[in-house]
């Protein structure tokens, strides 16, 4: 069993930066694909970014070169730093643990882009 725990958002003006935070219990997290989400109201919910067990690291085309995701396996934390943040990145992020059969969500946390 895998809990996460998401920190770090916020409201932000429109060229801004966050840093989200997962952090994970758990002795074997390194050994899991972790994933941050987002779902706007109205939407369905999409992923932006996603780092495997190995380090191989993929993003969303809309976040690309703003958005760097992030691990540290001694800390049991995955990081999503977000740059030139825009209104339409406005949505409540998750976390996602994934490995072999198991899959974990985080509770989310709200990041608002406006001015």
């Amino acid at each position: 069993q895998v809990q996460l725990v998401e920190s770090g958002g916020g409201l932000v003006q429109p060229g801004g930066s966050l840093r989200l935070s997962c952090a994970a219990s758990g002795r074997i997290f390194g050994a899991y694909d972790v994933g941050w989400f987002r779902q706007a109201p109205g939407k369905q919910r999409e992923v932006v970014a996603s780092i495997t067990s190995g380090g191989r690291i993929t993003y969303a085309g809309s976040v690309k070169g703003r958005f760097t995701i992030s691990r540290d396996y001694a800390k049991n934390t995955v990081y999503l730093q977000m740059n030139s943040l825009k209104p339409e990145d406005t949505a409540v992020y998750y976390c996602n643990a994934v490995y072999k059969l198991d899959r974990f969500w985080g509770q989310g946390t709200q990041v608002t882009v406006s001015s």
